[in-house]
C-alpha cells in the first residue's frame, strides 16, 4: 500500500527528468537529497527550490554513480543529513553509444557501466539503508527500450535498461512481502537534452511536463511496473514485449 515518503533521494538530479522530479517533490513539501556529477548545477537547483519552498530541506552532494564506494558513502551522509530516507530514485544514466564493433567501444562501455553497474551500486546502498530500517521505496528509471533490443547505436543503451528493468523485477518479487516497495518506470520518449541528442521521434515525444507528471504519479502510487506517459506508451510497451519479431523489427 502506498504511503507518504517525506525524505527522497534522487540521483542524476542536475538536469532533465531528475531535476524536474526534484521540482515536483519540492512543491509537495518533501525533503530532498540530490546527487549528480555536476554539483554546481545542484547548488543552483537547491537555491531555487529553497526560494520557492522555504519549509523544506534540500541536501546536495557530488556523486559519480560508477564509483561504488562513493555511492554508499554519499547515500549514508545524505540519510544522516535528512534524518532518514524514505525513497531512493535511481535515475542517473547515459544515453550515448555507437554501433558495436565500429571502434567506439568506450562510449558503449561507459553507458553500460553507468546505467546498470551504477544502478546496481545505488540499489545496494539504498537497500542497505531500507533493510536496516525495515521500510522504504526503491524506484528504478528504466526505459521502454528495455522491452526489445534496439539496433545500431542504441543497442547498449537498450541492453543496459533491460538489465535495470530485470533487477527491478527481481527485487520487487523478493521484497513483495515486506514494507520495502520497488517500482520500475519505463518511460518512452520525453523531451530532455538526452532525448534530443538521441534523435527520438518528435511525433512520439511527450513534453517534459507530461512525462514527469506521469512518472511522479506512478512513483506516488508505488506501482510495481509502469510504462509511460499515457495509453500510447502502454500500447507500445505491450507491442514490443508480446508481438513477434517479424512485426516489432519494423518498429525499432
Amino acid at each position: 500500500m502506498a504511503t507518504t515518503r517525506n525524505k527522497i533521494l534522487i540521483t542524476g538530479a542536475s538536469s532533465g527528468l531528475g531535476e524536474e522530479m526534484a521540482r515536483r517533490f519540492a512543491g509537495m513539501g518533501r525533503d530532498l537529497a540530490l546527487c549528480a556529477r555536476r554539483v554546481e548545477r545542484l547548488d543552483d537547483l537547491r537555491a531555487d527550490l529553497m526560494h520557492h519552498n522555504p519549509n523544506i530541506t534540500v541536501a546536495v552532494r557530488a556523486l559519480d554513480v560508477t564509483d561504488h564506494d562513493a555511492v554508499g558513502e554519499v547515500f549514508g551522509k545524505l540519510r544522516d543529513e535528512l534524518g532518514g530516507l524514505d525513497r531512493v530514485i535511481v535515475n542517473a544514466g547515459l544515453g550515448k553509444g555507437a554501433k558495436i564493433g565500429t571502434g567506439r567501444a568506450e562510449a558503449n562501455l561507459q553507458t553500460a557501466h553507468t546505467n546498470f553497474i551504477g544502478a546496481l551500486s545505488q540499489a545496494e546502498a539504498a537497500l542497505s539503508i531500507f533493510r536496516a530500517q525495515k521500510h522504504g521505496h526503491l524506484v528504478f528509471v528504466s526505459s521502454v527500450s528495455a522491452d526489445r533490443g534496439l539496433p545500431g547505436a542504441k543497442a547498449t543503451y537498450s541492453a543496459s535498461k533491460a538489465a535495470v528493468a530485470s533487477l527491478g523485477e527481481s527485487l520487487a518479487t523478493e521484497l513483495s512481502r515486506t514494507d520495502i516497495a520497488v517500482t520500475t518506470l519505463l518511460p518512452g520518449f520525453i523531451a530532455t537534452d538526452m532525448s534530443a541528442n538521441a534523435g527520438d521521434s518528435a511525433a512520439l515525444t511527450a513534453t517534459l511536463d507530461e512525462g514527469v507528471s506521469a512518472m511522479v504519479d506512478a512513483i506516488e502510487s508505488e506501482t510495481r511496473r509502469a510504462a509511460l506517459p499515457g495509453l500510447k506508451w502502454r500500447g507500445i510497451d505491450a507491442a514490443l514485449r508480446f508481438l513477434p519479431n517479424v512485426l516489432t523489427d519494423r518498429m525499432v
